[in-house]
């Protein structure tokens, strides 16, 4: 596995015990379909979270924010649709929300962590 995947992946698992702590619960991980893959989806009240998690070194080429341009995001919005077709008893009846984490440093486990919530 490369080392960018593996940052990937630790940068992931910091976004997943964030947001646990902050009283989501994560309900799937790097779920995939024809169209793409989801990192994160929790739920946390009446809201079903789509979350997108970009992790980098420095933000010497940009925020990892800015990595989530508006055809990323509603690419993110078409699978976050998938996602509750194909997951229906949990779907049902809350309000779909596009998150994004970005972690920015050396070790993912310690680096700094943003959250942009509720994208449109």
């Amino acid at each position: 596995m490369a080392l960018k995947d593996i940052r990937g992946r630790d940068g992931e698992d910091r976004a997943a015990d964030y947001l646990l702590a902050a009283g989501y619960r994560v309900v799937d991980r790097n779920w995939r379909c024809s169209e793409g893959e989801i990192d994160i989806v929790a739920t946390r009240g009446a809201s079903l979270v789509i979350v997108e998690v970009k992790t980098r070194r420095t933000a010497w080429f940009g925020h990892p924010f800015e990595a989530v341009d508006a055809r990323k995001a509603a690419r993110l919005w078409r699978l976050g649709a998938a996602w509750t077709r194909t997951h229906e008893p949990v779907a049902r009846g809350r309000r779909l929300q596009l998150d994004i984490i970005g972690i920015t440093g050396e070790d993912p486990r310690t680096a700094i962590l943003e959250h942009l919530e509720d994208v449109r």
